[in-house]
């Protein structure tokens, strides 16, 4: 069973305001706990939800926690990188030349059965083979890139992806390791990691071995440029008073996130002083301004959910662009 703690789920879905004749996206399906409380609220045949995801044991999973809203839900194989099309190739409506949607979600949390599951590689608590792909049918998994790409490339992805201090001293032991043999393991990885970085470092703050995990998944996945890619779309695809919500869990993901509903949210260029307010163009309001935060009983009950932030963006009708 594909079980992972859902996260935000009401703020979320709330966030939504999700109508009965709508139709949502959910572009990261996961454990299906936002895609089930998302299509508890339509119904069929008007009110529809297209899910997403890249792993077959979720979609395989979700299929039955889905089973009682069969008539409402569409599963669909897919990188949201190309909601778009998928969008097009599932008839939506256009307008403007673009499949037009009521709201659209993304949790970018990795779910927790690829956390826990050891087969996956995804966990520097368990020792497995060096894996971490989303979608085990793409060829680039991370033992590739571990004994395959050149160190500076792997320094550069541990330091911007995983904001790692540390990234050339560990590029580098990764480097004199496999000069010896293939790193096959997670745990070997995890061993590497460790002998790279300073004592004291260690003894202080999350695993010694995080960052790197975190930087050699994103890198594997394409993560940070699949959002972008998918963050612009959605927008596109977006009814006038449509809404997307977005769950984000590191700093990478949230700025890609802030950054572009920011440049969407029309901004007054008037001089100072000047009578009359001068709206820039954008087409995005923040619902609310501010990201919203797990509560405390969340917290409790999910640690996990810490570092999330729900950040929500309304679609501007174009009366309100015309202005």
């Amino acid at each position: 069973m594909f079980h992972h703690v859902t996260v935000l789920k009401e703020e979320a879905v709330e966030g939504l305001n999700v109508r009965e004749d709508g139709v949502y996206v959910d572009c990261t399906l996961g454990g299906a706990g936002h895609s089930e409380a998302i299509a508890a609220k339509l119904t069929p045949p008007e009110g529809r939800l297209f899910a997403l995801d890249q792993d077959d044991r979720a979609l395989a999973s979700a299929r039955e926690r889905l089973a009682p809203y069969r008539d409402a839900v569409t599963l669909v194989k897919s990188n949201f990188r190309h909601l778009e099309s998928v969008l097009r190739e599932a008839g939506v409506p256009l307008a403007d030349g673009k499949p037009q949607v009521d709201g659209i979600l993304f949790d970018l949390g990795v779910s927790s059965p690829q956390l826990d599951e050891a087969d996956r590689g995804f966990s520097y608590n368990h020792d497995a083979e060096l894996d971490m792909r989303m979608d085990r049918q793409q060829e680039l998994d991370a033992k590739q890139i571990v004994n395959e790409w050149e160190e500076r490339e792997v320094a550069r992805i541990i330091r911007d992806y995983g904001e790692e201090k540390f990234a050339r001293q560990i590029a580098r032991r990764i480097a004199e390791a496999r000069a010896k043999a293939s790193i096959e393991t997670t745990g070997e990885l995890v061993e590497i990691v460790k002998s790279a970085i300073p004592a004291a470092a260690r003894r202080t703050g999350p695993h010694p071995a995080k960052r790197t995990f975190q930087a050699i998944r994103i890198a594997v996945n394409d993560e940070l440029e699949a959002f972008r890619e998918a963050l612009l779309q959605a927008i596109d695809c977006l009814k006038p008073g449509g809404r997307i919500a977005v769950i984000t869990f590191h700093s990478l993901e949230d700025r890609i996130c802030k950054e572009t509903f920011a440049k969407e949210v029309p901004k007054n260029m008037s001089p100072p002083g000047f009578p009359v307010e001068i709206m820039s163009e954008g087409r995005l309001k923040l619902t609310p301004r501010k990201p919203v935060l797990p509560s405390e009983r969340e917290l409790e009950a999910n640690p996990r959910a810490r570092s999330a932030k729900l950040r929500i963006a309304e679609k501007l009708a174009k009366a309100s662009l015309d202005e």
